[in-house]
């Protein structure tokens, strides 16, 4: 059986090939508040066994750790310290293309634009590294999703 080029899956079989092959997960634009959104995902991901990688440059200068993880400034500082399987992004659109790029200069396998944020360029970059690429879409809801089925 021959696999598709990645990056050429359907949005499906990409949230599949995510949430089955990703288990670090470094989360750009993690806030350290519980009542955010970014906060809540990564803590849900984290209750079900993921490696959370909070990436926040003001959170970072604090040194205060999120979620009982140390803060990194950018994806590039995170992935010195691990492999860095999933960047999920908590950014607005118009900030995603440099977070693509940093994405793709460290290597990482896959790329998922939290609801809302939306890049078409930038994801056609992403998967045309070899990234698996998901946008507008809830990491969370597409996990729950899955365990549920």
């Amino acid at each position: 059986m021959t696999h598709p080029n990645l990056a050429e899956l359907t949005e499906p079989q990409a949230i599949a090939h995510i949430l089955e092959h990703s288990r670090t997960v470094a989360v750009v634009g993690l806030s350290p508040k519980a009542h955010r959104d970014s906060y809540r995902v990564a803590q849900y991901m984290q209750q079900h066994g993921w490696r959370i990688v909070p990436v926040n440059p003001v959170a970072a200068a604090s040194a205060a750790p999120i979620l009982g993880e140390p803060v990194y400034a950018t994806l590039t500082e995170a992935a010195q310290q691990q492999k860095i399987d999933l960047v999920d992004v908590f950014r607005n659109s118009a900030e995603v293309p440099p977070v693509v790029d940093e994405a793709i200069a460290i290597g990482a396998a896959a790329l998922w634009l939290q609801l809302g944020v939306q890049h078409d360029a930038a994801l056609a970059k992403a998967r045309s590294a070899g990234m698996v690429a998901v946008q507008d879409r809830c990491l969370k809801v597409e996990h729950a999703r899955r365990a549920a089925n």
